[in-house]
C-alpha cells in the first residue's frame, strides 16, 4: 500500500511540474505525462484514414524499385500546436530514394489534431514507419505464366 501511494504521489509531482513548464515542455516529459492525463495526436478521421493516405499516395522509387530494394524506412517528425507536421527526420534509412519518398509523403500530410495535456495544446514528436514491400505474389504469377507459355510452344 505504501508502494501504491508512493508511485501516485510521484505521479502527481511529475503532473504539477510538467502543467507549471511553458510552451517549450521537453518533448520526452510531455509524451510521458500525455500517456496519463492527455490527449493524444490524431490523424483526420483516424488510423484507418492514415494507412489509405499512405497507401494513395506513396510513390515506389523506380531505382529502388528496378533493384529490387524494400524495407522499413523509420522517420520522426513533431506534430506542431496546430496540428502541422515538421521536422522530419530519418532514423533509420534502408535506401536514400526511399527515405526520401518517404520524408515526401509525410510532409504532404494534413495536419492532424494535436495533443493536449489539460486542455492546452502541445507539440509532440512521433515515430513512423514506413514499409516499402514489392509485391512478389504478381511477380510469381507472371512468371508462372511466361513458363507455362514457354513449355507448351
Amino acid at each position: 500500500m505504501k508502494k501504491l501511494a508512493s508511485i501516485l504521489a510521484t505521479l502527481l509531482m511529475t503532473v504539477s511540474y510538467a502543467t507549471a513548464q511553458e510552451e517549450d515542455n521537453n518533448y520526452e516529459e510531455s509524451i510521458c505525462i500525455d500517456t496519463f492525463i492527455g490527449k493524444s495526436p490524431e490523424f483526420p478521421g483516424g488510423i484507418d484514414s492514415l494507412a489509405k493516405f499512405i497507401c494513395s499516395n506513396l510513390t515506389y522509387p523506380e531505382d529502388a524499385k528496378k533493384d529490387s530494394i524494400q524495407g522499413r524506412v523509420i522517420c520522426r517528425f513533431t506534430i506542431d500546436t496546430d496540428g502541422s507536421i515538421t521536422d522530419i527526420q530519418v532514423l533509420r534509412s534502408v535506401h536514400p530514394s526511399l527515405d526520401a519518398e518517404a520524408v515526401r509523403v509525410l510532409s504532404a500530410m494534413p495536419k492532424w489534431v494535436p495533443a493536449e495535456i489539460n486542455g492546452k495544446k502541445i507539440k509532440r514528436k512521433d515515430t513512423f514507419p514506413i514499409v516499402f514491400k514489392m509485391d512478389t505474389d504478381k511477380q510469381d504469377k507472371k512468371d508462372k505464366k511466361k513458363n507455362k507459355k514457354h513449355i507448351k510452344q
